[in-house]
């Protein structure tokens, strides 16, 4: 089985560098050096999608949003202009589950299968194999798609049909976010209270307030790193998108939108490519205390 990897940035590129220690991949990027770290490694560069699908009976697409997959597969030069009846697109963006089903349908009428199977676990969890892949897929798709996922990590969850591996992705990301800016807001409240963020960092870690932010994300503080791992931006994409299904379906999210709203103020503040951590900035600002010298 031939497999072409398409978005060979943070995350895809992390992806697909996992996958090459099974087996040789297709790649494509817009940005050739993105390209060029791949095949350094032993992957074979191709000129656009359509010549990547063509060479490839699994294509992988890992992008900012599912606007740039819609791109990536109908746009000229796009993948489905390689694509025979039989292929699979496997989507590991977190996107829109309702723009995964659109996608699903008309990729289906050409005979062409989406399965959508974003990740939780970070550049880190992707290079050591352990990554949870959150896949949506009919039963017997998700049979067919294991395999080339096991190259990636054990850790997959079939959670449904189409569209429902983008509902898992944002259910976790937006408990993710609300979680870091109530952790943030409390460690505001506690310095100003007279608390040292090494102090609150050690104490949370062995409690009930224990979480990733705790554990990942509060020693970066410490260590005053400002290293982007998971872009505002980002993470504000993932909350809207979240919310706006929330609006859509009924399911009143009035945390979620709280915490979508301190996002979108800090994005306007900040600029959306700095790290998720710097809402920390804007916490303490409000509090009036210094948690964070930056």
């Amino acid at each position: 089985m031939n497999i072409g990897y398409v978005g060979l940035g943070n995350m895809g590129g992390a992806l697909a560098r996992r996958m090459q220690l099974s087996r040789p991949l297709r790649v494509y990027d817009l940005r050739p050096e993105s390209v060029s770290a791949l095949v350094d490694k032993g992957a074979i560069a191709t000129q656009d999608g359509a010549s990547l699908a063509r060479e490839s009976d699994v294509v992988m697409t890992c992008l900012p949003t599912s606007q740039n997959v819609r791109e990536a597969i109908f746009g000229a030069g796009g993948l489905l202009e390689g694509l025979a009846p039989g292929k699979i697109i496997i989507d590991q963006t977190t996107g829109d589950p309702n723009e995964t089903r659109a996608m699903a349908a008309e990729l289906r009428a050409h005979g062409v299968e989406l399965v959508d199977a974003p990740v939780s676990g970070g550049i880190r969890g992707a290079d050591a194999g352990t990554i949870a892949l959150m896949v949506g897929a009919s039963d017997e798709l998700f049979a067919k798609v294991r395999p080339v996922l096991e190259l990636i990590s054990p850790n997959i969850f079939h959670c449904g049909g189409t569209g429902n591996g983008h509902v898992m992705k944002l259910v976790n990301n937006v408990t993710s976010a609300c979680i870091r800016a109530a952790t943030y807001e409390a460690v505001s409240m506690g310095a100003k209270n007279g608390l040292s963020l090494a102090t609150m960092a050690e104490v949370m870690n062995k409690g009930t307030s224990y979480s990733s932010t705790t554990a990942n994300h509060m020693p970066k503080l410490l260590s005053g790193s400002r290293d982007v791992n998971f872009a505002l931006g980002l993470m504000l994409k993932d909350v809207r998108l979240a919310t706006q299904l929330g609006i859509d379906s009924g399911a009143p999210m009035m945390i979620g939108n709280m915490v979508r709203g301190m996002l979108q103020s800090a994005s306007y503040d900040m600029g959306p490519d700095v790290d998720m951590n710097e809402i920390i900035r804007p916490i303490q600002k409000a509090a009036n205390v210094t948690v964070v010298d930056w």
